[in-house]
């Protein structure tokens, strides 16, 4: 998301803040603000037509509201509908932006409901970790991503396997990966959920992979390490990946740092073979 899109989504993100703050909502208010975003994003994710006029900066605001109101005010809740008419009074510079904002939007609302009741980091950490049991259960993933398996037989399969297991907001989002990627693969929007989770506390994600495990005083110097050389806050998403034979793999974002032996092994030999 770039230019203009990028300053009106922080603007629309200050609007969502204001309004679950001070409405004084409790988390399960927030939880259905963070739902009913998310069928907006169905919605406009559905209707090429409705998110290029609502996109649109060649219409009016105004009546760009007035259409938004029309279509969905009896469908939200007053919160909602407030923050719904923020984002389409906005800038955007494609209609994909729009959709892509409404996302993270539902999504804030889901991680404010889960501030409140403190369980933001096992939200983040259960994120991860449903994205590890498909890496160790491929039927699973196959049923999940099937396109002949209806939404409602997924839905109640994600029920059955994370039900009471896990937190309300991580099931949510689960869900919503599952049932409407929009062009994203499962471990993606997981990522990207876990992303958004890590940045609402100013905290930056690495995903470590490790032959063996790390004890706590190896994993507390890795995250000294990183904190020091990256100079943000840093939380640790830890897999074991025997096939690295030993020392670790650290990816943050883009960057990736590669102290695996089967890496220096590969360097070796590419050095031996000229």
């Amino acid at each position: 998301m770039q230019g203009v899109s990028r300053g009106s989504l922080a603007q629309v993100r200050e609007k969502l803040d204001s309004v679950l703050s001070g409405a004084k909502l409790d988390a399960a208010a927030k939880q259905q603000v963070g739902e009913e975003l998310f069928a907006v994003v169905a919605m406009l994710d559905g209707n090429a037509q409705l998110r290029r006029m609502l996109s649109d900066p060649a219409v009016d605001p105004g009546r760009r509201e007035r259409l938004a109101a029309d279509l969905l005010a009896e469908r939200l809740s007053a919160p909602t509908s407030e923050i719904v008419t923020s984002f389409v009074r906005a800038s955007w510079g494609k209609p994909k932006d729009l959709v892509d904002a409404t996302d993270e939007l539902a999504a804030q609302a889901l991680f404010a409901m889960a501030e409140q009741v403190d369980t933001l980091d096992e939200v983040e950490d259960e994120l991860f970790r449903f994205g590890r049991i498909l890496d160790r259960e491929p039927a699973l993933r196959r049923a999940l991503t099937d396109p002949s398996l209806p939404a409602e037989r997924k839905t109640e399969l994600l029920a059955a396997l994370l039900g009471d297991k896990v937190q309300p907001a991580t099931l949510v989002l689960v869900r919503e990966v599952v049932l409407r990627p929009r062009g994203r693969t499962i471990d993606r929007g997981l990522e990207e959920y876990g992303r958004l989770a890590a940045a609402r506390r100013e905290r930056l994600v690495a995903q470590v992979r490790t032959a063996v495990p790390l004890s706590s005083a190896q994993h507390e110097r890795l995250r000294a390490s990183l904190e020091s050389r990256l100079g943000h806050p840093v939380a640790l998403n830890v897999e074991l990946d025997p096939t690295l034979v030993g020392g670790v793999t650290v990816r943050v974002g883009d960057v990736l740092f590669d102290g695996s032996i089967a890496h220096r092994v590969s360097l070796a030999r590419r050095v031996m073979t000229g």
